[in-house]
């Protein structure tokens, strides 16, 4: 058993130390976050740092790393005001991954790995096609966190796009149907497997499976 505290994760080496830590938090959503520039170059990368924000309005939040150098797809998003979020699945997670290369401005990711932009007629970032979840989204606010210098960015949900073959009569969107994966760490990649979906959690009633 490994008992640590903060003064031994400081001596961890750099790499060590980054992947140790990004593997604590467990199984984060694997997504492609596509973007267009003023000038119309197409940029895509892979982030496992989304997470929701709140339903009423529909927003999403992700954390982008510090913007000490060209991060291509965060000047993007705050140039447009205008993303999309795009699930990962089993048939694109190594073409995914590849789009964390450190590719050159003006190279799209999409045609280095592979992966199709595609445009709906009303919103003008690129969808991945081969994606089976894609959603659109609008920048509405971002801030760095001082306390790393990691930038926050909050986007209003405008456009979705699922198969409605995965989407339950309550709203839940089975996303191990739609062939979703996980990543933990900063480079492993999960296929998923249901346990069940439980009923509202109440204090005087034992839990029980939804049917």
């Amino acid at each position: 058993m490994m008992i640590l505290n903060n003064n031994d994760l400081n001596q961890f080496h750099e790499r060590y130390r980054a992947h140790f830590v990004n593997s604590l938090s467990g199984y984060k959503s694997a997504n492609l976050i596509g973007t267009r520039s003023l000038q119309g170059d197409e940029n895509l990368s892979i982030v496992s740092s989304v997470f929701h924000l709140g339903a009423n309005p529909p927003l999403l939040g992700v954390i982008f790393r510090p913007h000490s150098v060209r991060r291509d797809t965060l000047e993007n998003i705050i140039e447009t005001e205008s993303y999309t979020i795009n699930h990962v699945n089993s048939l694109i997670w190594k073409e995914a991954h590849q789009t964390s290369a450190r590719y050159e401005e003006n190279q799209s990711e999409f045609k280095e790995t592979g992966l199709e932009p595609y445009y709906h007629d009303d919103f003008d970032a690129p969808f991945v096609a081969q994606s089976q979840v894609k959603i659109g989204l609008k920048l509405r606010e971002y801030r760095t966190i001082e306390l790393n210098k990691t930038v926050l960015v909050i986007g209003e949900i405008v456009h979705v796009e699922v198969p409605s073959g995965a989407v339950n009569e309550d709203g839940y969107i089975n996303i191990e149907r739609l062939d979703t994966v996980a990543v933990s760490g900063l480079d492993c990649y999960h296929t998923t497997h249901k346990l069940a979906r439980l009923e509202y959690a109440k204090p005087d009633k034992q839990v029980s499976v939804k049917q």
